[in-house]
């Protein structure tokens, strides 16, 4: 049996050697390539011989899968699996195990590490003293006492609920399943929208939630309101973001995630809106979350060959 770990886990080779003798048989060959496939043909050439496939959140769509007539399960070392073509998947039998839970406490703290610099202008205050400059027309505020609403109440939405409850924060939660939690207020969508001082985006992307944060749902939010994503870019409208930064329509944003993954196009609107900082999908990507994920991955295989799966998409 063949196992291809077609893109770079985040971890160095040594450390995959190790997870190879704690999870696999030995007679299992494992071959990992630490650079990223440059096109589906390097994609094909990497897993059209294997009976497993690793992969981080690399696009795999319909057209690579096809030529891998030998492949039987994805091992996908990420949360989402919305780069993966999954309807092709199911109809032809390949299981595919995600690592959920890997990047809860990576993607919490980056969320606050937004809130707070644009609730404190850090990286402006940093310019500041570089250039000479005072404190003078840098506006602070704090978290203590905001209305924090967070959307999609899965893991990483909770992390970051109580967070912001150690902060002080009044915490409003959307979801398509409320559930009862002490410290959470349960409200719908618009209620939160309207009612919340920062608003942090927490659902995977589906159809449902395409574009959920659209121009129109931007108009209901304060215009005090900070937006931070750290799901997935398709989720919240970047025109419509970047229309409301420009028109003071909300205060500020954070966004970790894009349409497509960075390096994004120089015509992105959100490049040239004000109040918004950008990362290029950092949210997952701490060495320690690097290393849980490896882990979780290995383990699917580990489990998929003693015939219990886990983490079946």
């Amino acid at each position: 049996m063949k196992i291809a770990i077609i893109e770079p886990l985040g971890i160095d080779e040594k450390a995959v050697e190790k997870l190879k003798q704690d999870f696999l048989p030995e007679d299992i060959e494992l071959v990992y390539y630490n650079s990223a496939p440059q096109d589906d043909e390097e994609k094909i050439k990497r897993s059209e011989n294997a009976d497993i496939v690793m992969l981080a959140n690399m696009p795999l769509r319909k057209d690579v899968l096809e030529k891998c007539t030998k492949l039987k399960m994805l091992s996908v070392a990420f949360t989402g699996v919305d780069h993966v073509d999954m309807d092709y998947c199911k109809a032809n039998n390949i299981m595919v195990c995600n690592c959920s839970g890997y990047a809860n406490e990576a993607v919490c703290e980056l969320v606050f590490g937004m809130v707070v610099d644009l609730y404190r202008n850090i990286f402006a205050a940093d310019e500041a003293v570089r250039t000479g400059k005072t404190k003078a027309g840098l506006s602070q505020f704090e978290l203590c006492g905001k209305k924090f609403g967070i959307i999609g109440a899965g893991a990483i939405g909770l992390k970051v609920a109580n967070v912001a409850k150690a902060f002080g924060c009044d915490v409003y939660a959307y979801s398509r399943t409320p559930k009862d939690i002490d410290g959470i207020k349960f409200v719908g969508l618009d209620e939160l929208l309207s009612t919340c001082d920062v608003v942090s985006v927490h659902v995977p992307l589906t159809k449902q939630t395409k574009d959920l944060i659209n121009a129109e749902n931007i108009t209901k939010m304060k215009s005090t309101a900070l937006l931070i994503n750290t799901a997935r870019g398709p989720v919240v409208n970047a025109k419509a973001l970047a229309d409301a930064l420009k028109n003071n329509t909300i205060a500020g944003a954070g966004v970790d995630v894009f349409d497509n993954e960075p390096p994004i196009a120089m015509d992105n609107p959100l490049l040239s809106a004000p109040n918004v900082v950008l990362t290029p999908h950092i949210g997952f990507a701490t060495k320690e979350a690097m290393e849980k994920r490896a882990v979780i991955a290995f383990t699917n295989i580990n489990k998929y060959l003693m015939g219990k799966p886990q983490n079946i998409m």
